[in-house]
């Protein structure tokens, strides 16, 4: 299972101090979110992972449009190389189009990117971009989620974002990037968290689009 080696204890030890933990910002209001049906999980894939690196000198941004509103993260090729490609060539395919958050543990995390629903799914392939020993991961870090045996860095297409301000995760997690927009999003997603497992209600993430700059 691609999710975090934590305990449940510790998720919601993060969870209950989230309430005062986001930096003085109001809550985004859960009402802005659009009522929507999950869409029907998708069966495991076998891909490969692509082998052309992303282009030197050049910002890439991938914009999530989610139920909740939309959100931008901007990755960091030279902090994962490897996993900011199979990152731009899965959104570029679709591979995150009607797909779910299905983990939501609020002032923690919102994680997605399985297309199967089930919090093991994945591309069929996994990348490795080791983070740095003084990594952090606070609010706005993406990056992404492994099993416990893999290897620290070891990503799939499950990623999360950080809804805490520093959440104090071991430098275990391959870094992306971060939201260079639409944080609001983020914490009205957050916002519908109850304990650790999926959102009060579905959060879809309609389309994910790709751009350059």
């Amino acid at each position: 299972m691609r999710t975090f080696s934590l305990t449940l204890t510790l998720a919601l030890l993060v969870a209950g101090c989230g309430g005062g933990d986001k930096g003085g910002e109001a809550a985004a209001p859960v009402d802005e979110c659009r009522d929507v049906e999950a869409p029907a999980p998708r069966e495991p894939e076998t891909r490969k992972a692509p082998t052309e690196p992303l282009a030197e000198g050049t910002t890439y941004t991938l914009t999530f449009e989610t139920s909740c509103g939309a959100f931008s993260v901007e990755l960091d090729p030279e902090l994962a190389p490897q996993t900011t490609a199979s990152l731009v060539a899965l959104a570029r395919d679709g591979y995150f189009d009607d797909t779910t958050f299905h983990r939501v543990v609020p002032g923690f995390v919102i994680q997605g990117g399985d297309p199967t629903q089930t919090g093991s799914g994945g591309p069929g392939y996994s990348t490795v971009d080791v983070p740095p020993s003084d990594a952090r991961y606070t609010k706005g870090v993406v990056a992404m989620a492994k099993a416990g045996f893999e290897p620290p860095g070891t990503a799939g297409s499950q990623f999360f974002v950080v809804t805490g301000e520093d959440v104090g995760l071991p430098p275990d997690y391959a870094i992306v990037g971060s939201v260079s927009e639409g944080l609001d999003t983020v914490l009205r997603i957050d916002a519908l968290g109850a304990g650790d497992g999926p959102p009060t209600r579905p959060v879809v993430v309609e389309r994910v689009t790709v751009s350059e700059s």
